[in-house]
This record gives C-alpha cells, sequence and structure tokens, in this order.
C-alpha cells in the first residue's frame, strides 16, 4: 500500500466507533479527509460533527454533514483526528496543518479520542517533527526566545495565519522523552495559545494502518 492507502485504510477503520445518532468530533488534516469521505456515507444516521478547522467544515458541508458549533453539542462522545507523530503510549505531535488549537479544544470536549495514522507516524520518540506552537502576534520574539532556552530551534512559519488568527512557531531539534512536562512548560509561557503536544490528553486509541492491516493500540 502507497501512504494515501494507508491513511485511507486508518480512516475507514474509525468508522467501527462512530454510532448513530452521534455528533461526532472531526479533525483536520489529509488523512481526516478520507474519513470525512467514509462519514459521508453515514451522514444520515448521525446527528452531525464539530469541525476543528474552516478546511474541514468546508468539507464536512460539502459531504452534507450538518457542522454543529461546539458550544450548541455540548461533550461529544466520539472525536477522530490524525497526528503528524505519535509514540505507542499515545502521545501526539499535532498541527502540521495550523489547527491544533481547534483540534485541542474539541479534543479535551470529547469522552473517546480516536487517532488515525499511517505507519511512518510511528516514533519512540516525540520531536522529529517540528512542534508547532501557536502564538499571538506580537509575542512571537518573546515566546522564540524562551523556546531557545527550552533547547529549540523556532521557526515562523511564513505566510501562515491560524482560523483565530495567530501565528505558528515551528520548533525543529526537540526530542521530547517527556511530553506532558513540556506541553505543561510551553503552554505556561506568556503568549502562547496552545503548544501541538497532546500528551495530557492524548488519544483513547491510536489505529495505525500499515502494509500488514491496522493496528489497534490502547490507553
Amino acid at each position: 500500500m502507497d501512504a494515501d492507502s494507508r491513511k485511507k485504510a486508518a480512516a475507514i477503520a474509525a468508522l467501527e466507533y462512530v454510532e448513530d445518532g452521534m455528533v461526532v468530533g472531526v479533525g483536520t488534516g489529509s488523512t481526516v479527509n478520507h474519513f470525512i469521505a467514509a462519514l459521508a456515507g453515514r451522514r444520515h444516521r448521525i446527528a452531525g460533527a464539530v469541525s476543528s478547522s474552516e478546511a474541514s467544515t468546508k468539507l464536512l458541508r460539502s459531504a452534507g454533514i450538518e457542522v454543529v458549533a461546539l458550544n450548541d453539542a455540548g461533550d461529544l462522545p466520539l472525536y477522530v483526528d490524525g497526528a503528524d507523530e505519535a509514540t505507542r503510549h499515545l502521545a501526539l505531535i499535532k498541527g502540521g496543518g495550523g489547527a491544533l488549537t481547534r483540534e485541542k479544544i474539541v479534543a479535551a470536549a470529547s469522552r473517546r479520542f480516536v487517532c488515525i495514522v499511517d505507519d511512518s507516524k510511528l516514533v519512540p520518540v516525540l520531536g522529529r517533527f517540528p512542534l508547532p506552537v501557536e502564538v499571538i502576534p506580537m509575542a512571537r520574539s518573546l515566546v522564540a526566545r524562551r523556546l531557545v532556552g527550552l533547547g529549540g530551534q523556532p521557526v515562523l512559519r511564513q505566510g501562515f495565519i491560524t482560523d483565530n488568527g495567530n501565528e505558528i512557531l515551528d520548533v525543529h531539534n526537540l526530542k521530547i522523552p517527556d511530553p506532558a512536562a513540556l506541553e505543561a512548560q510551553i503552554g505556561l509561557l506568556t503568549g502562547v495559545v496552545e503548544v501541538g503536544l497532546f500528551a495530557r490528553r492524548g488519544a483513547d486509541i491510536l489505529l495505525v494502518a500499515g502494509d500488514g492491516g491496522v493496528q489497534t493500540l490502547k490507553r
């Protein structure tokens, strides 16, 4: 299977967790796009979806799936999203598509988080993928200096503004043996909106698609 076929396999496997009448939290990214396409076949059996980005909102609506505001939906039974990196302990780096803050909000509101990835995203230690940090624009340089102090090399994501009107620093050269601790540490920096580590609220189920099929990892 090529990479796109593996992404599609993981996305289709996530349908097992979708139940009739649910409002489903839906993430952002290329693997999630396959999930939205698959979910379209069940659009008459679910109550709608809460979207984590403007891009996913457009795809959901074009698929005929009603998009519900999180403030109206309340707690969600299920959130399905991809990741840029994942460990077997179900800690994640997310935010390559720039939607990390809204993704983390939807994940926090969900009782079950199913993460869908192809096997190239599974790593022993997080940090090979640059860690996205969403920042208030006026604090960009301040936060960048603090991130250098933590051992990282922050690079501004040029020409990119988040759905929330903020900027993203992609932090290179980090090895993250304790992602929950670093998530808390960066999150406390003044000017940081959110950090793309999902460890304190990581995935509950990780579906990893490879040539041999889809492997299920659970907490």
